[in-house]
């Protein structure tokens, strides 16, 4: 298993005060390593990055929501999931990985669903777990069941293809890291481009995550943002945001938290933009009480 760089154990407190209920859409959370065992062929693990340290994350970044999604590195034994959403609340939501759907019996998808699990990943290619077409068929179906939402993980070299079998679904679809466009490629990137035209069916959603990873230029990643920019004004209630802490995968130091939230204020600065994409629509979409309606 190749070593990665981990994440930075020294958040900062951001530059501008969130407001109230915003959500990060997407954190992992793993170990210990003695609780939590790892798949055979998992392709890395970070047992240090503990629910833990997540919700002391959110804490000195002032986010008070969060989903968390299942990695790879466990396959479909989704216990630090379970126990992660359990020592975090009501606040927290799950996003189980899609091979859990291929295999396990209905009460262990009822367990996922009534601990707050509500959509189902469909990993990339290269990260241990494949899914044959017959199988994303069958994953699918129970999504459709489990009234889940879909969430794809692009790789950027293949999300044309990979993308195809969730195009005219009719469930919520989330389309992680903006599509993994290309910022040499500008507005005339393909991935965006496709990107683009999902969002104009009505139920595709995108995450802005990744901008340090998808950036060619480095710090301070001017070249995604008028990339994240686009894919907000073509659906701004339709856009939500997550840290992907600790940063899975990394082949360089991955930056301050901090850093990446103020990064989505470059992308919204609007503050009315900056709570739709933390607050309203994460509510929507996870399903969490709307402000002033029992929210908490």
């Amino acid at each position: 298993m190749p070593d990665y760089f981990a994440f930075d154990p020294d958040p900062r407190t951001p530059s501008v005060a969130l407001p109230p209920l915003s959500c990060d859409s997407q954190f992992h959370v793993f170990g210990p390593r003695e609780r939590y065992p790892v798949q055979p062929g998992a392709v890395y693990e970070m047992p240090s990055a503990t629910i833990e340290r997540a919700l002391a994350l959110h804490a000195t970044l002032g986010l008070q929501r969060g989903v968390i999604v299942q990695a790879t590195t466990y396959g479909a034994d989704h216990q630090v999931v379970l126990d992660g959403l359990a020592a975090a609340g009501p606040n927290y939501r799950g996003c189980a990985n899609a091979s859990v759907l291929k295999t396990a019996p209905e009460s262990y998808l009822d367990r996922l669903d009534a601990a707050g699990v509500r959509g189902a990943r469909f990993s990339r290619a290269g990260l241990g777990i494949t899914l044959s077409p017959q199988d994303i068929d069958r994953a699918l179906g129970k999504v459709r069941e489990l009234g889940w939402y879909v969430k794809v993980q692009p790789h950027p070299d293949d999300f044309l293809t990979a993308v195809a079998p969730f195009e005219k679904l009719d469930v919520p679809v989330v389309i992680d890291h903006m599509g993994r466009p290309d910022p040499q490629r500008g507005l005339d990137d393909p991935n965006l481009r496709k990107v683009l035209e999902l969002l104009g069916t009505g139920n595709v959603w995108v995450m802005l995550s990744l901008g340090e990873k998808t950036s060619k230029v480095g710090p301070p990643w001017d070249d995604v943002v008028p990339l994240a920019r686009a894919l907000i004004e073509a659906a701004p209630d339709r856009c939500i945001w997550g840290s992907d802490w600790p940063h899975p995968v990394s082949t360089r130091q991955p930056p301050n938290d901090a850093d990446l939230m103020e990064l989505l204020f470059r992308y919204a600065p609007d503050e009315e933009q900056r709570r739709r994409i933390l607050v309203d629509n994460p509510a929507a979409l996870f399903g969490f009480p709307a402000v002033g309606e029992g929210g908490q």
